[in-house]
């Protein structure tokens, strides 16, 4: 573990407990065992930690269980429903590593009241909705899906799911549910029945075809 990763991840201990905003770069310092001056030669400000932290987490998450993006032969061979649950069960995948999930509860909690926190939430917001009108333009050209208003439709899918995902969220923290586990199918029972019904609804004429 590098000097950085030892940084990020103190910081990421020390705002689990008591928030970013009470975190200061002292505690930092004295978490990591290191001279605050020292600190400043690896990151200029507190802000810079936690955006680093974000890309490093998230990048470090995908590794660990790598986003399962359709290619050319899921588009042939598996049902709208199958694709949609695999790429939604891939991203559960990667928020749900435990360091990651540790962060977005930071996140969280603190969006409303802190900048950067929302900045970052509406980052990887953007990002879920971009790669979803990525993957729907590849189903709508294989007649998955129906090619009229993919962006509408990307947009509705991608911010439901998102929504259903911060409720879950919600629930975890509450304690009323816990994390999804190693299973291949991550989603939860409200994310399963709205991609039936989405697969119903914005379906082309090839929706269901699946493997022989």
């Amino acid at each position: 573990m590098d000097r950085k990763e030892e940084i990020i991840l103190a910081t990421l201990e020390l705002a689990s407990v008591n928030g970013l905003k009470s975190v200061s770069m002292s505690q930092i310092a004295e978490k990591v065992g290191i001279k605050a001056p020292s600190l400043y030669n690896h990151f200029g400000s507190k802000d810079e930690i936690i955006k680093a932290m974000y890309v490093f987490l998230r990048e470090k998450a995908q590794k660990n269980r790598s986003p399962n993006i359709a290619d050319q032969d899921d588009f042939r061979s598996k049902s709208l429903e199958v694709i949609l649950t695999e790429a939604i069960s891939a991203y559960q995948g990667m928020i749900e590593d435990r360091n990651m999930m540790l962060f977005f509860k930071v996140l969280y909690s603190e969006r409303s009241i802190n900048p950067l926190a929302a900045e970052i939430m509406l980052e990887e917001t953007e990002r879920m909705i971009r790669s979803t009108k990525q993957l729907f333009y590849g189903l709508a050209v294989h007649g998955k899906m129906k090619s009229e208003d993919v962006d509408t439709a990307a947009l509705t899918f991608a911010l439901t799911v998102h929504a259903l995902i911060d409720y879950e969220m919600d629930r975890i923290t509450a304690g009323v549910s816990g994390p999804s586990g190693e299973d291949e199918n991550l989603c939860t029972k409200e994310i399963t029945d709205f991609i039936q019904w989405f697969s119903m609804q914005a379906g082309g004429e090839n929706h269901e075809q699946k493997a022989d």
